[in-house]
């Protein structure tokens, strides 16, 4: 699940790159009293936990993702100039308290606890500063798709007594009070210069539209219905009770909130979208684009060295790619290799229940190889399924939920369904190994698994941990004996390609003065990605500035610590202890990452 607005900030988990030099000036190994380690730590735990349990007060949605069900009737709060100040408060009030504790006297775990919250609450701060909550809306997410994940039934929202139902139809109408606080502020966002380009709401009109059905049996809200029927703890008077209740609440409540917003975008924000795509066009954007960089790679890099850094890469993977087009005796130059993989039948699947089938199977042959570089395992296992079809349509073309932490529900490795020809057989190994195993589900599920580690990190998210691991996992596939078939291996150059690329897209739409078009004919020509495919990635990177630099800016990140590694422990070094070390403390941000491995490495000399 990606954040965004939807979160605001009380949940924030990036911190600014200033704070992670600091962090590494400050050992976590100096020895102190254990009467002043374990006094110290007791208020740290005090500080963490009460900051955990207000912001899922504050944010009901990530409660319910997260696994507390006790807000499963609320929505988050509607946006108002109140709301903004409470969150700015709520922040300021938890760094105050941090500040407080004297981290000389914090070791181990309890010390990178300390220097991960009191950042993480200077960078949430930072983040207010800018007005992302002028554009609550994007084709790659907000409250319009949240929503309709949980009502979908499919997802954390539980529907399993009549409670459950009842709390669903008043959290809706929660839902509702939020969407109409959007229109109050895109108008307030029309006002100040700080609105959508007109290509993203587009996209975002269908996902709105798709819920406003008139036969209320064709809503996805719809399907928890089917399931009420095969519940043995309900009465059948009470379930024609609550039927007519919770078609009531579609019909009344949650089909005229989308609609609403519908008719909003459509007949006037759409005349106040502008033809600019950079963050850099809105007021303050340098500023807030270099922000952005900041909070997604939390690594001293700038748009210019990293966009130059990503122009090297595409010409090294193109190299790469002539070798194998020579190794499988194509005939003709690359662009013509291109045009053969997007076009040849033969590159792709014929219905969506073979994609999900084959996906399904690599998975048995990858779980096999794992052992051989891993010993830390995580206790969740994970599905495949395709996205739902009311997402489809603006969807990323692979995605991976996390399983519930309470073991009621495995980790998803979403597959995109929707165009055929976004999924060549190619990718089958590659994506597979990013978006599950060894990639994100190892990472996450082991995160949420971690005994003893405080509620905030487990539930943290830093985009360059997680996404450069997962990068970093596709680079293992030929150690693991995948990519035998030089066709999976160029399926790996693809995916690397593809992260490549967003380094020179991404700061050249924000940073550069790209236009949407010279985003996508660089993509084109550098790639043999299907041109649907390529548009749907530009419009990602315009709505989600900085986000792609995460994959290989991480990547290359733990590639280096890890040669650092094995360059400075010789015949020591275990590959399987130094994937332990990256996994074993979740998430973190770089430079954390880097002091961490370098303690390790000395631990071994």
């Amino acid at each position: 699940m990606k954040k965004n607005l939807l979160a605001l900030t009380v949940v924030s988990a990036l911190l600014p790159l200033t704070a992670c030099q600091t962090a590494s000036n400050q050992s976590p190994m100096e020895p102190v009293s254990a009467v002043e380690s374990t006094s110290e730590a007791k208020k740290l735990d005090e500080i963490t936990q009460q900051y955990f349990d207000e912001a899922l007060a504050l944010n009901p949605l990530m409660a319910t993702f997260v696994g507390v069900h006790k807000y499963d009737d609320e929505f988050n709060p509607p946006l108002s100039e109140q709301f903004l100040a409470d969150v700015k408060a709520f922040e300021k009030n938890y760094l105050e308290k941090i500040n407080q504790l004297d981290p000389s006297k914090l070791t181990g775990q309890n010390w990178l606890s300390y220097e991960i919250f009191k950042y993480d609450r200077q960078h949430a701060l930072a983040r207010m500063e800018f007005h992302q909550e002028y554009m609550p809306l994007s084709q790659m997410g907000g409250a319009h798709t949240y929503f309709a994940m949980l009502g979908s039934g499919q997802s954390a929202q539980p529907f399993n007594t009549a409670q459950d139902y009842r709390e669903f139809m008043q959290r809706a109408k929660g839902f509702a009070d939020f969407m109409d606080s959007t229109i109050v502020y895109m108008k307030k966002g029309v006002d100040k210069g700080v609105v959508l380009p007109k290509p993203i709401a587009e996209k975002v009109l269908p996902q709105l539209s798709s819920h406003v059905v008139d036969d209320v049996s064709q809503s996805v809200f719809f399907a928890p219905l089917t399931k009420l029927d095969t519940l043995e703890n309900i009465s059948e008077e009470e379930k024609t009770t609550l039927k007519e209740e919770y078609v009531k609440t579609i019909n009344e409540v949650i089909i005229p909130a989308y609609d609403r917003v519908y008719q909003y975008m459509k007949n006037d924000y759409m005349d106040d979208t502008r033809s600019s795509v950079g963050l850099s066009a809105l007021p303050d954007g340098q500023r807030w684009y270099e922000y952005q960089i900041q909070t997604h790679t939390t690594l001293p890099l700038t748009a210019e060295e990293i966009h130059e850094f990503g122009q090297n890469e595409v010409k090294r993977i193109l190299k790469e790619m002539r070798a194998v087009k020579e190794e499988v005796g194509f005939e003709g130059d690359l662009q013509a290799f291109f045009k053969h993989l997007r076009s040849s039948d033969e590159f792709y699947f014929d219905s969506e229940e073979a994609v999900i089938d084959a996906y399904t199977n690599i998975k048995q042959k990858i779980d096999a190889r794992l052992p051989e570089l891993f010993s830390l395992f995580p206790k969740a296992g994970y599905e495949v399924r395709a996205v739902e079809s009311y997402r489809a349509a603006s969807a990323a073309g692979a995605s991976y939920q996390p399983p519930a932490p309470d073991g009621s529900r495995p980790g998803i490795f979403y597959i995109n369904t929707h165009n055929l020809k976004a999924q060549p057989k190619f990718l089958l190994e590659t994506l597979s190994i990013h978006e599950a195993a060894p990639g994100h589900h190892f990472q996450i599920a082991i995160q949420q698994e971690v005994e003893g580690l405080p509620q905030f990190r487990k539930f943290n998210n830093y985009t360059v941990f997680s996404e450069g691991w997962a990068l970093y996992a596709e680079s293992l596939g030929k150690e693991m004996g995948m990519f035998e078939d030089p066709l999976q291996w160029y399926g790996r150059l693809v995916d690397e390609q593809l992260r490549a690329m967003r380094l020179v897209v991404d700061t050249g739409l924000h940073a550069k003065g790209w236009t949407r078009q010279q985003a996508i004919d660089f993509m084109v020509n550098n790639s043999s990605m299907s041109e649907s495919d390529v548009v749907a990635e530009v419009e990602r990177y315009i709505s989600m500035p900085g986000q792609a630099l995460a994959y290989k800016v991480g990547e290359r990140h733990i590639r280096q610590l890890r040669e650092e590694a094995e360059n400075k422990l010789g015949e020591k070094f275990d590959i399987r202890d130094f994937h332990k070390q990256v996994l074993i403390d979740g998430g973190i941000p770089m430079p954390l990452l880097t002091e961490k491995i370098n303690r390790w490495i000395e631990s071994q000399g």
